[in-house]
């Protein structure tokens, strides 16, 4: 019963809160208070601004080193497994990416300006 209830008002609230917000007009719509508004930015141009490549791949591999850290961390917990053995995963692991960020500056993706 108390179950029951609590999804009748759960889901009550919300349709009625809905269904009273189309009902509603909107007290006076003008030019300003319909057209959005993102601080610093006009809504009238056009939405393709450059970007710029290099500062996405760098965000790209910050969040791969950050996942490293977030995985490296937890990890001798997580295995419940023989010591040589989570270090011998964590050093591959540690290998791996240090290969892969070896390839990236190698090729050039590391480089600001070029």
């Amino acid at each position: 019963m108390n179950l029951s209830l609590a999804l009748t008002i759960t889901l009550l609230i919300p349709v009625l809160l809905i269904i009273l917000t189309h009902w509603l007009p909107q007290t006076n719509p003008d030019l300003e208070k319909v057209s959005p508004y993102e601080c610093g930015f006009d809504p009238l141009e056009n939405a393709r601004l450059p970007f710029s490549l290099q500062f996405f791949l760098i965000a790209v591999f910050f969040l791969l080193f950050d996942l490293e850290i977030a995985l490296l961390l937890p990890l001798p917990w997580a295995m419940n497994l023989n010591p040589t053995t989570t270090i011998t995963w964590m050093t591959a692991l540690i290998i791996l990416l240090t290969i892969g960020l070896a390839y990236e500056w190698l090729q050039g993706g590391l480089d600001w300006a070029k």
